[in-house]
């Protein structure tokens, strides 16, 4: 059986579509701001058949053992209607904005999950 850290996946997000790219700002009175995309240099196609389901984003502050969930996004339109795969006009990008506020230094972590490619992980120092 596979440990959980064998399940995902890592690479340069330059040259691989399914890894999430994170921006952090601070933005004063203790707010981070965290935006997360999958496909950012090479996009994702989101298509019924191959999509990207969700992004979750954690802080793991320095120091302590358990990192904490800070948002997760799930992306439901993929282009599929009641007449079939990529019928409709409608799709979601993966891209997301979310806050949290933390005095602490630490990891903000991404893992997206692609239906074809599984999942995938990036992460960026605060």
């Amino acid at each position: 059986m596979a440990e959980i850290k064998e399940l995902f996946q890592k690479a340069d997000w330059k040259n691989e579509k399914h890894v999430p790219v994170l921006e952090v700002k601070r933005l004063g009175d203790n707010t981070v701001e965290v935006e997360a995309v999958v496909g950012k240099e090479i996009p994702h196609p989101n298509k019924t058949e191959h999509h990207i389901e969700y992004i979750r984003l954690m802080f793991l502050p320095e120091g302590e053992k358990f990192p904490y969930v800070v948002g997760e996004h799930r992306f439901g339109a993929h282009g599929a209607s009641v007449k079939g795969p990529d019928t409709s006009t409608i799709y979601t990008d993966p891209h997301v904005i979310a806050r949290f506020k933390t005095e602490k230094k630490g990891t903000v972590i991404a893992e997206s999950y692609c239906n074809i490619h599984g999942l995938w992980t990036g992460e960026t120092e605060i």
